[in-house]
């Protein structure tokens, strides 16, 4: 088994922190792991990005052009990262942020309203847990459980006091998911 993952939206968004936090979860699982991010000059605003890939084998090159896996949270990331897909593979999208869903025919397209529902905790800055809960249901991937664990890794101790409210938007992302 082998994923490769781009993470894709504007900086602050906590796309970067996505991509990160899977490949916590995949070494804690002892796989194979590569983290590559990218932004812009701006961190909040700009454009940002972060190739993850999760294998049970040796990891060749963090470059790649093809994914298994888009995950995007805004429009210019689909627009971008849409035809990047290899067939058979899957999008991952935030429905509430994106006029113009994909729409391929060849792959999996799922539309989840993370912003709306962070907004329904009551915090926009669980959208990418929302997003990641919904990407480790549809690709299985890691463990659920592995991902609450590699946050506590990846997220400093003085935020430690917002691991419910993530458990809870992680939650929320899997549920709309029906696979």
């Amino acid at each position: 088994m082998t994923e490769e993952i781009i993470f894709a939206g504007f900086g602050g968004q906590g796309v970067l922190s996505m991509g990160q936090m899977l490949a916590y979860a995949g070494m804690i699982e002892n796989k194979e792991v590569c983290w590559m991010p990218s932004y812009g000059p701006e961190m909040r605003g700009g454009t940002a990005n972060c190739i993850t890939i999760i294998s049970d084998k040796m990891i060749s090159s963090p470059i790649i052009s093809r994914f298994d896996t888009a995950v995007a949270l805004n429009q210019p990331s689909v627009d971008k990262f849409e035809s990047r897909v290899k067939p058979g593979g899957t999008i991952i999208y935030d429905s509430t942020n994106i006029l113009t869903p994909p729409t391929r025919t060849d792959i999996t397209i799922y539309a989840v309203p993370g912003s709306e529902e962070a907004n329904n905790l009551k915090n926009l800055k669980v959208l990418n847990m929302i997003i990641l809960g919904a990407f480790v249901q549809a690709r299985k991937t890691v463990e659920p459980a592995t991902v609450m664990k590699a946050l506590t890794s990846v997220l400093p101790e003085r935020y430690h006091h917002l691991l419910p409210i993530n458990q809870k938007a992680f939650e929320v992302g899997m549920s709309h998911i029906h696979n």
